[in-house]
């Protein structure tokens, strides 16, 4: 059992050494030996859990692929309502990728390889799904405004999430993301949902005023 918890202590080690990397200069800028480094694991222990930094790198990006259906299914199984669940899952989303360097990681890493193989689907277009589905619902439940397409705004929506996600990265390596994603609702809800379910919602389900 000591055995165990060591390895994966040190499995933990090197998947938070390469996010911080990967996170840091992305994929191609990260050489093996700073992720050795900044693990303080030999390359024999790096060997034994992972066989290249490519496969190390595929473990980062799948951490975050498994994130968010999960997140995703937590929300909706809250009983909440279409726009309330729409917006705190958003809101989980945007702080995990905030404070958690393997989950940004794992984004961006993706968005790498999407950028070398066109052909991939990209997670964004997964979000634009899920916030198209619960946008359809609030529309089903009266919650849209008359004439809200649901579709064009999860696009809308997924746009400005990226949007703020890559200024917040670039200038406070993410740590105002949150706050900027939180600027966004206080414009785009009050154009979305009705003044009857703004009026009940002046505080999200996670916490964050944004009306």
């Amino acid at each position: 059992m000591p055995q165990q918890h060591r390895a994966r202590a040190t499995r933990e080690a090197i998947l938070r050494a390469a996010a911080e990397e990967f996170d840091r200069v992305g994929y191609e800028g990260a050489p093996l030996s700073a992720i050795l480094d900044r693990s303080g694991v030999t390359k024999g222990a790096f060997y034994f859990h992972f066989t290249s930094k490519a496969a190390l790198a595929s473990a980062i990006v799948q951490v975050q692929d498994d994130t968010w259906p999960r997140l995703a299914d937590e929300w909706r199984g809250r009983g909440l309502d279409p726009l309330r669940t729409m917006v705190g899952l958003f809101d989980a989303a945007v702080v995990l990728l905030s404070a958690d360097v393997v989950i940004r990681a794992g984004v961006r890493l993706a968005a790498e390889r999407e950028l070398a193989y066109p052909g991939l689907a990209g997670s964004h277009l997964r979000w634009e799904k899920v916030l198209a589905d619960l946008l359809r619902a609030a529309r089903d439940e009266g919650q849209l405004r008359p004439g809200v397409d649901p579709e064009a705004a999860a696009r809308t929506l997924t746009a400005a999430a990226l949007g703020a996600r890559l200024i917040s990265t670039a200038t406070t390596r993410c740590a105002d993301y949150p706050d900027r994603m939180r600027e966004v609702w206080r414009f785009v809800l009050p154009g979305l949902a009705t003044d009857e379910w703004c009026a009940a919602a002046v505080r999200v389900v996670a916490g964050p005023e944004v009306l």
